[in-house]
């Protein structure tokens, strides 16, 4: 049977923070869990923005202010959070960018590797000690189909480069490296007997509010009559992060998308992903740098040979940046 909302199971007791809840997938993502039972904490960067979000949810939700382009204010919402909360069962890394009108953020990263990744690494590492103990918690990263566009080195020098605005390529590489980020954490997680488990998801094709910006010349027509033929509303986008962060029958390290219209629409189902994401070593080597340029390490085996060689259970106690 194909799955839909209907299956979720209540989520009373459970607190959810959802990234980019203001509006689209995030908004969706929200409505749905906290219909379900669930406190939803709706981080978002433009805090009157979240708070009409909440109106419009119901429920029982929290604001919180959270700029990815900036690691300060991703320090600031872990902080915020960690004052207010004890436990968390769900993360959904669900915000980002898309051919943004600015070059850089805050730290000097190229906009989409810096907001679409390294906030989300940066977050995830400082929220982790809430929930690493909760039984059945779960991260979910939201990838996307361009992670196969996503090609060049995943390296200091792009992820400082300024040359992103307007690349298909270095959105495809931000989203490449989610998917990367999904696959070590959740190698991380089991490696280190943790509660949470990691998924990543994609939404396949969506008119958002990310597609109203300065897109390139290559994706113009999808952008125009062709996403409105091939997409689907931004509530049956949500589906594949929904099912990852709440199906039981979901198995920890799963990538889901759509079904149909080559992943571009439909019910979540198993999604293919590019060899590249799949590169233990590339997946690897994407997390120390990630380490090395947010200042966030995750107290976890440093590499997979060795906690394979060693046989040692590291003990799971979060990160602090």
């Amino acid at each position: 049977m194909a799955w839909s909302p209907a299956h979720i199971p209540d989520q009373s007791g459970r607190t959810a923070l959802i990234t980019g809840a203001s509006g689209g997938i995030g908004l969706e993502t929200a409505r749905v869990l906290a219909d379900r039972g669930a406190h939803v904490l709706l981080a978002c960067r433009n805090v009157g923005r979240g708070r009409a979000a909440a109106a419009r949810i119901g429920g029982s939700t929290e604001v919180v202010r959270l700029d990815l382009a900036c690691l300060d204010s991703v320090r600031e919402a872990s902080a915020w959070v960690h004052a207010r909360h004890e436990r968390l069962d769900l993360l959904v890394n669900n915000a980002g960018v898309m051919f943004p009108p600015y070059r850089r953020t805050e730290d000097g990263f190229e906009a989409h590797f810096g907001v679409n990744h390294l906030g989300h690494f940066a977050l995830t590492g400082l929220l982790l000690d809430l929930m690493t103990a909760v039984p059945g918690s779960r991260i979910v990263t939201v990838a996307s189909l361009t992670h196969r566009a996503g090609l060049g080195a995943l390296d200091e020098g792009g992820a400082r480069s300024s040359a992103g605005r307007r690349s298909l390529t270095a959105y495809g590489r931000s989203k490449l490296a989610n998917l990367l980020f999904a696959r070590e954490l959740h190698h991380r997680l089991a490696t280190a007997g943790a509660a949470t488990a990691s998924f990543a998801a994609h939404p396949g094709l969506s008119p958002t509010g990310l597609w109203q910006g300065d897109v390139p010349r290559l994706l113009r027509p999808v952008a125009g009559a062709g996403l409105r033929w091939l997409a689907q509303p931004a509530d049956r986008a949500a589906w594949p992060a929904l099912s990852a962060a709440t199906d039981p029958h979901v198995p920890g390290g799963a990538y889901l998308g759509p079904s149909q219209f080559f992943e571009s629409r439909g019910t979540p189902a198993p999604a293919r992903s590019s060899r590249v994401s799949r590169d233990v070593a590339a997946q690897h080597r994407l997390w120390q740098l990630s380490e090395g340029l947010t200042g966030v390490r995750y107290a976890f085996p440093s590499a997979r040979a060795e906690a394979e060689s060693s046989g040692a259970v590291c003990p799971v106690t979060g990160a602090r940046g």
